[in-house]
């Protein structure tokens, strides 16, 4: 939820700074998103091309579970560094072979 109250924070500073040096946006607004919501679908398409390539079925379960989290904006959950090492098996510094 922060991200976006940033996003929306930036965009309404962007646009004061524009009203106030007399500047219209750069494109009518319904315009950009329409590009924008064709850049996320486009994205898609590289993704789902290779996994047919594989020999996968592109079902609406693998788009549902693997593609529409990208397009809805979940971001990728980032693991805090002390957690992991916490996680991690202890290093016996043997090797294998």
């Amino acid at each position: 939820m922060k991200m976006y109250l940033l996003s929306l924070g930036a965009g309404i500073l962007v646009g004061i700074v524009y009203s106030l040096f007399n500047v219209r946006s750069p494109a009518p607004p319904i315009v950009a998103l329409v590009g924008l919501l064709g850049i996320l679908l486009g994205e898609q398409v590289v993704p789902m091309v290779r996994h047919a390539l594989r020999g996968a079925p592109v079902t609406l379960g693998w788009i549902a579970e693997h593609r529409l989290p990208h397009i809805c904006g979940e971001l990728p959950s980032g693991t805090d560094p002390r957690q992991a090492a916490a996680a991690a098996p202890p290093d016996r510094g043997d090797t294998a072979g």
